[in-house]
């Protein structure tokens, strides 16, 4: 496997060493994804940018954790789903939502059950949700601009998810009390 840089401050391209010293300053260290996106200073700073956007939907911080951590475990990234129990933790997300996500369970909230669902569906069907599908989505309370705002965080994950697949990214000690491994159940559910 090709060994991919992990920048720091000081290694890193010169556009990417103002958004590591941001997430410096934040975070007290450089997330591993961080440093190995800041190979492509562009990349971080579509990744950074994007994810300041989704900040912005009309979703709440449980109902954007759902779409980011579903697409975490669908798509293999144990890097992401540490990180994000972690975030999902600082944000007060409920511990029952969180375990769901990672345990692959359905949520006891309908309708934040059928937000997780319609997750699976835009990732799987890569963007294809059948009318019957969407129908039920937008019956359970939410709107064509939550189906867009889905679409939005699976894009962010694509990102991350990729980086750290491609990059073999280390999980950074912070996040290493959520570490996650897929399991072949999971995998195949």
């Amino acid at each position: 496997m090709t060994d991919f840089k992990k920048h720091t401050v000081e290694t890193a391209p010169e556009p990417a060493k103002p958004i590591l010293q941001t997430a410096l300053k934040g975070y007290g260290f450089v997330p591993n994804l961080y440093a190995a996106m800041a190979e492509a200073p562009t990349m971080l700073e579509g990744y950074m940018s994007l994810s300041a956007i989704f900040g912005k939907t009309a979703l709440s911080e449980t109902e954007r954790q759902i779409i980011l951590m579903t697409n975490n475990r669908l798509n293999g990234c144990n890097y992401c789903m540490a990180a994000h129990t972690t975030l999902s933790q600082m944000a007060e997300v409920d511990a029952d939502i969180i375990d769901a996500l990672r345990d692959n369970t359905p949520i006891a909230d309908a309708k934040l059950e059928v937000l997780r669902q319609f997750a699976i569906i835009i990732n799987e069907s890569r963007g294809w949700p059948s009318d019957a599908q969407l129908d039920a989505f937008l019956a359970a309370g939410y709107t064509q601009q939550s189906v867009l705002e889905v679409i939005l965080g699976t894009a962010l994950k694509i990102l991350s998810n990729y980086t750290n697949h491609v990059a073999d990214t280390e999980l950074d000690e912070a996040f290493m009390p959520n570490a996650w491994k897929i399991t072949t159940q999971q995998a195949t559910e």
